[in-house]
């Protein structure tokens, strides 16, 4: 059963001593919880711009424990094994993009990249190719060509809303997840041995966006450091408003045999 948000001014991080289970539905790989989602769930128990640090695959369906870190962050246990650290940013994205992508662009761009003609996480919440429309996000990000950038159409369904026609804030973080990863991934051209797993993310969100209506999901990579790879992705809306704006730190690690569940945190 989803927790209540701890929402400021009612009960602080330190007091509260809840569970958080996801769902299968909100699955990545086989066996764990999609990373972004995950991470959006932790961030509603902390005011503000949030970077959360995945440590473990978070497991589906299990009963974790949110606790203080004995400061002003939060960590997520399952047991006594550490799945995750949440705190306020202390370097936050801004509601500023590199570029952006028309809709036409983003629904050219769809299902383009590379990844998407051998998946390796086809029941992922955000991009699996296996979920079916109002399931999954199926959120597809391709290249724009020449530009950088990646790009997809979205429009989100009614079972994702909050009891409004608004969705609640951790799809938000879940759809600005695996974009960001296409992104990385696939500017720096991994081999086909490589995978990557979501190791940090830090999302802005100024709007949370309605269920019915189109938006768009761009991405971009930001630099690239040995194993780890970093990138940034947004939700925009009519006209160019940038709703949303992620920074997502991903790891490179070998790419796991066929059947293994080892999407890493995502």
């Amino acid at each position: 059963m989803p927790v209540p948000a701890v929402m400021a001014g009612q009960q602080s991080p330190r007091a509260a001593a809840p569970t958080l289970t996801v769902p299968s539905r909100f699955r990545g790989p086989a066996g764990s919880a999609n990373g972004g989602y995950v991470c959006g769930r932790i961030a509603e128990y902390l005011d503000g711009p949030v970077t959360v640090t995945l440590r473990r695959p978070p497991p589906l369906d299990t009963p974790m424990t949110v606790e203080s870190d004995g400061g002003d962050g939060l960590r997520l246990r399952h047991g006594s094994t550490l799945v995750a650290e949440a705190a306020q940013a202390h370097n936050s994205p801004t509601l500023r993009v590199p570029d952006t992508a028309s809709m036409a662009e983003a629904r050219a761009a769809e299902g383009r990249a590379a990844y998407f003609q051998d998946p390796l996480y086809p029941d992922c919440f955000v991009c699996g190719t296996g979920r079916q429309p109002g399931d999954g996000l199926r959120v597809f990000a391709g290249p724009v060509p020449g530009r950088g950038l990646w790009a997809a159409p979205w429009t989100p369904d009614a079972s994702l809303a909050n009891g409004s026609r608004r969705l609640r804030p951790e799809i938000v973080w879940a759809v600005l997840d695996c974009p960001s990863g296409i992104a990385a991934a696939e500017a720096v051209d991994l081999s086909e041995n490589t995978a990557i797993l979501l190791g940090r993310m830090t999302v802005l969100l100024a709007e949370v966006p309605a269920v019915g209506e189109r938006y768009r999901v761009i991405a971009w990579p930001i630099a690239h450091d040995d194993r780890k790879l970093t990138a940034g992705s947004a939700l925009l809306g009519p006209g160019d408003g940038v709703l949303a704006v992620a920074e997502t730190v991903w790891l490179t690690v070998p790419r796991p045999a066929a059947g293994v569940a080892a999407k890493g945190t995502r």
